[in-house]
């Protein structure tokens, strides 16, 4: 019984810091925010909370009783270093997580590549930055040659009846997001002006779209002038995924057949790494992201798999890999926690043509497609 009190002692103790640690945490959240209103949104802070693992409350309340520390492995971390990690997500023996939010650029080290195409490493990762709202809102128009390309080879027949009631929603979270050829900038050294309020992502959406519907696959696009909106909210491109949130979620309340999301960006690094000659065709490359934030992670991961798996098979050296980012990289959920199927898509750089960027469309239409009518086919079969 004497150990018994010792232990009840302990926990308390523990449960004592863990409490004022949270309520100190929360005064110094809400005194910078009452600075600064931007600072207002504690998200990361709740998710660091939940982080916490389940093996840590087991180990407190394995130290009352016996039982519930069975089955754990004998070397445990200590206390102090579960919550430190998770609150703080500070990890020990890894001096980026420390340096990470301090040093510009370094975060991106925290990202997880989880498939490795040709020529991918830490140093060419997708990153998220953005020039100033008003840089974005800029209109216009798209450089001659680009805009023939465009309109060359449309397909001239109509698309064919849909072959399955699941629909593909395409949207662009930051759809100001453009390439310099496209603006007649090509090889600019300033790639802050691959923003453009018109000319921009929002066509290779179109592009896929109708690639889609070729195959017999419904597809929604969503072309929202996302800018605009920030401006109209008096938001930062900070909040960009909270508005592309709100388009998808009415989206899906307006059609219940919605059952893929599908964000498409565009990569802020250069050609180099962007482009690969497949039978001598250019490509523009893709890289599929997953946020490792959202509750549906290990679906979406599955699901950048396959295609990853189906894009390589036919267009070998077209992927860059799968990568996961969480919210130290970025947004860390990306709208895909809304439905399983949900996926973001890095399709080239700022340097990518429209030719290019079409023979992708094309690629990734083909891919998607592949996925999903044989989803179809085996949910047929299953019934």
């Amino acid at each position: 019984m004497k150990n018994s009190g010792y232990g009840q002692i302990f926990i308390s103790r523990i449960a004592y810091l863990f409490i004022i640690t949270v309520l100190i945490s929360f005064a110094a959240a809400s005194s910078i925010s009452s600075i600064k209103k931007e600072w207002t949104h504690l998200g990361k802070f709740d998710i660091n909370i939940q982080t916490l693992p389940t093996e840590f409350l087991v180990t407190l309340l394995g130290f009352e009783n016996r039982y519930f520390s069975q089955g754990l492995l004998e070397e445990q971390d200590s206390i102090t270093k579960i919550l430190i990690e998770s609150t703080l997500q500070f990890k020990y023996g890894d001096l980026r997580s420390f340096f990470g939010h301090e040093l510009p650029g370094l975060s991106m080290y925290h990202s997880e590549i989880l498939i490795t195409g040709e020529g991918t490493d830490f140093t060419n990762l997708p990153y998220e930055s953005a020039p100033p709202l008003d840089v974005l809102l800029q209109e216009r128009e798209m450089a001659q040659k680009e805009l023939e390309e465009f309109y060359k080879d449309e397909p001239k027949t109509p698309p064919v009846n849909p072959v399955t009631d699941k629909k593909v929603f395409i949207y662009h979270s930051h759809s100001y997001e453009s390439y310099l050829p496209l603006l007649g900038l090509t090889g600019d050294p300033d790639m802050e002006k691959a923003a453009d309020s018109k000319t921009n992502i929002t066509l290779v959406g179109e592009l896929l779209g109708k690639e889609l519907e070729q195959y017999g696959i419904k597809t929604i696009v969503d072309t929202t002038n996302v800018g605009q909106e920030l401006k109209k909210k008096g938001w930062g491109t900070s909040r960009s995924y909270a508005l592309s949130r709100e388009i998808v979620q009415s989206a899906m309340a307006n059609d219940s057949n919605i059952d893929f999301l599908i964000d498409l960006h565009r990569d802020g690094v250069r050609k180099d790494v962007t482009t690969v000659t497949i039978n001598n065709e250019p490509y523009a490359r893709v890289f599929f992201v997953v946020g490792k934030a959202s509750a549906n992670f290990e679906q979406s991961f599955t699901l950048a798999q396959s295609l990853n798996e189906i894009i390589e098979a036919q267009y070998p050296g077209i992927s860059r890999g799968v990568i996961a980012k969480g919210l130290d990289q970025g947004n860390g959920i990306y709208n895909q926690d809304l439905a399983e199927n949900s996926i973001l898509i890095e399709v080239g750089g700022v340097d990518n043509d429209m030719k290019e960027l079409k023979n992708t469309v094309k690629a990734l239409g083909k891919a998607l497609s592949d996925y999903i009518l044989d989803a179809e086919k085996v949910n047929a079969t299953d019934e």
